[in-house]
């Protein structure tokens, strides 16, 4: 039975989902865990590549194309199958996207500091990018020290742990259906449950922003055209 589940969501951008996984395999966990790959509708090329992978690395390959014909962010399901999985053996929810590296210790001590705070809700990585910079989505704690700090403020899923405790007070099949993106809604619900949240900015993970969802780019290059898409197709709902 794990006592960490481990799971990335991914709609192909399959080079930086190849470091994802080489990284998260190659972790030093002194636990037992589990590691789920949940394919959101990525090319039948890309499909093809991701069950090679599941055989290199033995994680356990979910296409969600075979679960629902609701098209991709299926996100919302993501995070229910998970959490009954978590909850089925008492274990804890590690979500870690595709655009980021996690180092060799970087779950371990995650895993570690949760057991050690006795109300913790939430815990995550905080993300840097390869001069070591604390980047997006952590830009509000460019300027704080490097330790781990308690925090009110929205944790992102790009290298977040759950509790058991807070995935026993929480159901995802209440997430609206309407949104695409969860982190902001439910980083905040485990402080509004009375749970503690934490931001390591002394465990850090490389993030290269929206790598796993490269139209997102066009945020900082072609502002116009991508509010124009998150507007006129409902992208990027959170």
């Amino acid at each position: 039975m794990a006592l960490l589940h481990i799971i990335t969501p991914v709609k192909d951008s399959i080079d930086s989902t190849r470091q994802t996984i080489a990284a998260v395999s190659g972790s030093a966990l002194d636990i037992p865990y589990s590691y789920r790959i949940f394919n959101d509708y990525s090319s039948e090329e890309n499909t093809a590549i991701l069950q090679q992978l599941s055989q290199e690395y033995a994680f356990e390959l979910v296409n969600l194309k075979e679960l629902t014909d609701h098209p991709s962010p299926n996100y919302r399901l993501t995070l229910q199958l998970s959490q009954e999985r978590a909850l089925a053996e008492d274990a804890y929810l590690l979500l870690i996207e595709s655009d980021v590296v996690v180092k060799p210790d970087t779950l371990q001590k995650m895993y570690q500091w949760a057991q050690s705070q006795e109300k913790a809700g939430m815990v995550a990585a905080v993300t840097v990018d390869e001069n070591g910079d604390i980047n997006f989505p952590y830009l509000y704690a460019q300027k704080w020290s490097r330790r781990t700090h308690k925090t009110n403020k929205r944790l992102s899923f790009c290298c977040t742990l759950l509790t058991p405790a807070f995935l026993k007070a929480i159901d995802f099949h209440e997430l609206d259906p309407e949104k695409n993106w969860y982190d902001v809604f439910i980083s905040h619900q485990s402080c509004a449950l009375g749970f503690d949240n934490f931001l390591m900015c002394d465990n850090t993970v490389l993030h290269k922003p929206h790598g796993s969802r490269p139209w997102k780019q066009l945020k900082y290059t072609h502002p116009l055209k991508y509010y124009w898409l998150k507007f006129t197709k409902g992208l990027d709902k959170i």
